[in-house]
């Protein structure tokens, strides 16, 4: 018979646990339940529910830093931080309109890396975790890291459950940088290019002086999708360069930049709330034209590779896809004939040195197709010995990145 259990705290976590690793009971982990459409579907005995598991436990502004319980929801420690002219600066993504859920919490957004349009000059989600405590598959107790940047308390673990999707321990707490909001975020717009006039101009934005914070390329069906009549009503592509800063800074980067690009087709500039809110569009694939029905990829491939991707997919007209250019990322929409094209866009990912993540489909498909990039076998050798190492039974979220493991 299975059950749910609901701790509140990790010594109760511990327990339960260590209880399911005494029987070989697996068991699902999850916060609130609302990334349960990510990675591989689940058939576990029972369920541990870290909805209790939640709130601030430490912020200190002036240090820069932030401690919470894994089911806070990602909007209670954002709304916090605003207070203080702070953010989450590897800008978390929001996978709920994609998947039709709500209410992420912080713990998830760790576990599965989730990071935005920053990450090339913020870093990834990883890179702003300073500790953690949390429970092993034995059932033991552990803690890793700190709450200062340069700590030396043993092996960087951080990075390594960053990303591993409740699969290796259960995290009971989290600490974490934050960094001060900009004073002024701005989008230069350039209109009507091509995927590789588009590359090549932002490619030029983000090598100049002009501290380019996010690049995006909205073919014209993705600009059309935005809920922005600057961008929908535009009728064509978009190219967006993002500039944040101090006021003055900005509206002059803005001016050398918009000089920079005057070649390459018409420029304008969208400010404040229009900026940030496309931004929030990019960072959650809003402007990925994707009917309920479709199936979404989430492909990474080197920057200077993504319009090929495009140009490979550009005659099947059942697939839109858009790039998060600085973040070097692919949204991919494709129907869910068969297998969601995961051939076709395997093949087509191997050619240019990238991995395919599938980041929503029905779960036949996500039982049938590997959902996260097949490792090469010594790879998947070391991934095997390090889940053994944190969860010798394998009952913490068993298969969900990949079947067996």
């Amino acid at each position: 018979m299975s059950s749910t259990f609901r701790p509140t705290s990790a010594s109760q976590t511990r327990d339960v646990v260590a209880w399911c690793a005494d029987n070989g009971s697996a068991l699902e982990v999850i916060g609130t339940g609302s990334k349960r459409g990510l990675g591989r579907p689940l058939q576990t005995e029972h369920t541990l529910d870290l909805s209790e598991l939640a709130g601030i436990g430490l912020h200190e502004p002036e240090e820069l830093v932030m401690s919470a319980a894994p089911a806070t929801p990602i909007e209670v420690i954002e709304r916090t931080l605003d207070e203080t002219g702070q953010m989450l600066a590897f800008e978390p993504m929001d996978p709920g309109p994609l998947l039709g859920a709500a209410g992420g919490t912080v713990g998830g957004i760790f576990a599965c890396n989730l990071s935005g349009p920053r990450r090339i000059k913020a870093g990834a989600a990883r890179d702003h975790l300073l500790g953690f405590s949390a429970v092993s598959g034995r059932g033991e107790c552990f803690r890793s890291g700190g709450r200062v940047v340069k700590n030396v308390t043993g092996y960087d673990l951080s990075k390594l459950v960053c990303g591993s999707w409740g699969t290796l321990a259960v995290i009971t707490e989290l600490t974490f940088k934050v960094l001060p909001a900009p004073e002024r975020t701005w989008t230069v717009l350039v209109h009507g290019l091509d995927g590789k006039t588009a590359t090549g101009a932002m490619s030029a934005a983000m090598n100049s002086p002009h501290e380019v914070a996010g690049a995006a390329y909205l073919p014209r069906r993705a600009a059309a999708s935005s809920s922005l009549e600057r961008i929908s009503g535009a009728g064509g592509a978009i190219t967006a360069l993002r500039l944040e800063g101090f006021g003055p800074s900005v509206e002059q980067r803005c001016r050398e930049l918009r000089q920079l690009l005057e070649d390459c087709g018409e420029t304008c500039v969208l400010r404040s709330q229009d900026s940030r809110a496309l931004w929030r569009e990019i960072r959650d694939a809003a402007v990925l034209p994707c009917p309920d029905h479709h199936v979404i990829w989430r492909i990474s491939v080197a920057p200077s590779s993504g319009h090929l991707l495009l140009g490979g997919l550009s005659d099947r007209r059942d697939h839109d896809a858009f790039l998060d250019w600085a973040g070097g990322l692919v949204w991919l929409s494709t129907p869910p004939d068969g297998n969601g094209g995961a051939e076709l866009i395997r093949a087509a990912v191997a050619g240019l040195g990238g991995h395919a993540t599938l980041f929503r489909a029905p779960a036949a498909i996500r039982s049938s197709v590997p959902v996260f990039q097949p490792q090469p076998a010594p790879l998947a050798a070391l991934s095997r010995r390090v889940k053994e190492s944190f969860d010798p039974r394998g009952i913490l979220n068993p298969g969900r990145m990949v079947s067996g493991v």
